[in-house]
């Protein structure tokens, strides 16, 4: 479970879909967004999701993009800041880098699920099926369905760096899934269902993305992912403390009832505008959540089994942190709040969390801790900083608090 926490951005990747609405063209299509991105996975519906677009104040940098907000809030139009053009230059050059930052992230997120894989593989060849038994598939299909909801977030975001994260995060899972199957180490019949549900969900969030999915289809997806999320989430974070607590499923089928009950008033018009919108957000934030809660996950396993902790590789966690780190400065140029959030809590708490551990446990040299520590200290430092400069801020505070607050 603890890898599949490491696509959220993957993080997630933390996080988020919700009801969301997209443009083509200038014309409006209502859905709900899952975020994740962000975020991650989901969109906070509409609200959350087009603070992006509305917030990421880049509608001059992209044109075909239809936005009725302007491209600076008249706070930054003071005298004491660069002049308009030479702003606009330095915003369209970070939103460029800001986007490879996110391409770049498929690097360690890609090195990251590949040496499980080719370690099955030579378990496979070598007739040694025993060994598959160790990877928790349950787990892992909680993570698929978390990244299949930001793959549909950032898809209505048309965020296509971060969908190839997400999409590459599906595929290296289903490999897997694929090598637990030929060893029994997954029931059949749920590879099948497995399956189908990839498909199923790369196929939808694709043919959305290029606008040649009926509403009606995409709704009914937002409601699938909307109602697995929502049931996943607390039966995930029950599960962390058993034995200490009693082990039932009470918390996900509790979880599900009111998830079923929510979506079809939501869908009946039964709920007020700002509840709709509220259920549309419930599947960004629940796969956001989901990643948030893996490292605590980690954590708490490490807490309970020190020695454990040897068993972590620093080369794994460093990965975890660059992977989602290099999506923060994306997130925080979109004003992306569930994005920002996840991909920083990962970061932070999985990747630079767990190298702490390993540094607190002498598993690490200082070294290579102390190294971590100022790289990633300077890196939320410059994204900070830029951030400031390209919309002409005295204090990257003012990012912050727009990111916070939507506004």
């Amino acid at each position: 479970m603890a890898k599949c926490a490491l696509i959220f951005s993957h993080a997630c990747a933390t996080a988020p879909i919700t009801t969301t609405t997209t443009t083509k063209a200038h014309h409006h299509h209502h859905h709900r967004h899952i975020s994740v991105k962000s975020l991650p996975f989901s969109s906070s519906s509409t609200n959350l999701n087009l603070s992006l677009n509305r917030n990421l104040k880049l509608n001059s940098l992209h044109p075909h993009h239809h936005n009725h907000h302007p491209h600076r809030p008249p706070s930054s139009l003071n005298s004491d800041v660069p002049h308009p053009n030479s702003l606009t230059l330095g915003l369209q050059q970070w939103d460029s880098l800001t986007a490879n930052f996110s391409a770049a992230s498929n690097i360690p997120f890609l090195l990251l699920q590949l040496p499980q894989i080719i370690l099955n593989a030579r378990n496979l060849l070598a007739g040694n099926k025993s060994a598959l038994l160790a990877v928790p598939w349950l787990g892992m299909l909680t993570g698929l369905l978390g990244n299949l909801s930001l793959l549909s977030y950032f898809a209505k975001k048309r965020e296509k760096e971060v969908i190839v994260v997400q999409t590459l995060g599906v595929l290296s899972q289903f490999v897997v899934f694929a090598q637990l199957a030929m060893a029994d180490a997954m029931p059949f019949p749920y590879f099948v269902a497995t399956s189908v549900l990839v498909v199923t969900g790369l196929l939808v969030n694709f043919l959305n993305y290029f606008y040649l999915l009926n509403d009606s289809v995409w709704r009914f997806w937002e409601d699938v992912i909307t109602i697995g999320g929502l049931s996943a989430l607390p039966q995930v974070m029950w599960s962390t403390f058993v034995p200490y607590i009693p082990n039932t499923i009470l918390p996900g089928a509790l979880a599900f009832v009111v998830a079923v009950a929510a979506v079809l008033m939501a869908r009946l018009g039964k709920l007020s505008e700002k509840s709709t919108k509220f259920v549309g957000a419930i599947s960004g934030w629940t796969a956001t959540l989901l990643f948030m809660w893996m490292p605590v996950s980690q954590m708490w396993t490490n807490f309970l089994n020190p020695d454990n902790i040897k068993g972590l590789s620093p080369f794994s966690m460093l990965l975890a942190m660059i992977g989602n780190g290099l999506m923060i400065p994306r997130a925080l140029l979109t004003r992306d709040f569930m994005w920002f959030l996840g991909s920083s809590w990962a970061s932070f708490f999985y990747g630079y969390g767990n190298l702490a551990c390993l540094y607190w446990f002498n598993s690490i040299s200082k070294e290579f801790f102390l190294a971590a520590t100022a790289g990633f200290v300077l890196w939320i430092g410059m994204a900070l900083w830029r951030d400031t400069v390209v919309h002409g801020y005295n204090s990257p505070f003012t990012s912050l608090k727009e990111l916070i607050s939507g506004s």
